[in-house]
């Protein structure tokens, strides 16, 4: 009797053993998946990391060729309109001197930079006979030119019946009114009397034939009862949809003349993307970094932490 308590005793003994040993490999096995699992998650979020860094220093280095880009266009508009359009001027003479030195200026190459293309660059615009000739293009110089003289400017798209654009001119605040000038005819439309028109003013079809009847070579179909700022259609897919949104969102927003202005500079435009992705990249990459420190514990230097290192071994190995 006491020999059967003796061999239940050390049977149960060697079961308690055999269950601490599977415990503790069960155990072990869970904590190796789990160092596994963290470490396969630290390795994605240093490549995550590192991307984002090459991203933002490619963004950074994007940001200050088109500053640099901007400033040099800038400076280029602003010598080219002080040579032709006098500092004193109304603004209706800063208009007219424009479209005459468009119409009248010195000579400039016959063609575009490969000769056929043309070339929204307004630093390329300006000295192109061909491109001048080109409504769109015309118009780029002319909205360019009238910014770099103080003048608030706005391209017009005209449209036919399908949405398509049939020709592009502009319109200029003066005096609290959007008057309407072609830039690819040299006019201000004015009507039978001589007054400034505006766009809606030119909806009327007597109004309108009387503004463009002495206009040589202007075509009759160039009216504008239908007319937009910006063409979002020419977006593939999202192009329809984002315009619905953003009329929901805030009508009238087309008509802003920055976004004209970022339309016809491309300068301009790859300045505020290249700031647009700096920020969005610092926020994401703050926001990564917030995540390895609180979430995987890992500490990464900051550039302000290496800089105070690097000048700490510059003064130790100097003394």
């Amino acid at each position: 009797m006491k020999r059967d308590y003796v061999l239940r005793s050390v049977q149960e003994s060697v079961t308690d053993a055999q269950e601490i040993v599977s415990a503790a490999e069960h155990g072990a096995a869970a904590r190796s998946v789990a160092e596994s699992k963290n470490a396969r998650v630290r390795r994605v979020y240093e490549r995550t990391s590192f991307v984002f860094s090459g991203l933002l220093a490619m963004a950074i280095l994007m940001t200050v060729f088109s500053v640099m880009w901007e400033y040099s266009t800038r400076k280029y508009l602003k010598g080219f309109s002080d040579a032709i359009v006098p500092v004193a001027a109304a603004p209706e003479q800063k208009i007219q001197s424009i479209l005459d030195w468009m119409a009248r200026g010195p000579a400039r190459r016959p063609a575009g930079i490969d000769g056929s293309t043309p070339d929204r660059d307004p630093t390329e615009t300006l000295n192109y006979r061909a491109l001048l000739q080109v409504c769109g293009t015309a118009t780029n110089a002319f909205i360019n030119l009238a910014e770099s003289v103080g003048l608030t400017t706005r391209r017009l798209l005209l449209l036919d019946s399908q949405r398509l654009v049939k020709h592009v001119s502009a319109e200029v605040l003066v005096d609290g009114r959007w008057i309407v000038v072609d830039p690819a005819f040299r006019v201000i439309l004015r009507d039978s009397h001589g007054k400034l028109l505006t766009r809606e003013q030119l909806t009327d079809p007597r109004v309108f034939s009387a503004a463009t009847a002495n206009i040589p070579g202007y075509n009759p179909n160039y009216s504008y009862e239908s007319t937009t700022h910006i063409r979002l259609g020419r977006l593939p897919l999202i192009g329809l949809p984002l315009r619905r949104l953003l009329d929901s969102v805030r009508p009238g927003w087309e008509e802003s003349p920055t976004l004209s202005l970022l339309a016809e500079r491309e300068s301009l435009a790859m300045m505020l993307a290249a700031i647009s992705l700096v920020i969005f990249l610092l926020l994401a990459r703050a926001s990564l970094r917030w995540y390895g420190e609180h979430r995987l514990g890992i500490h990464n230097l900051r550039v302000r932490e290496r800089i105070w290192l690097a000048l700490n071994a510059f003064v130790d190995k100097a003394s």
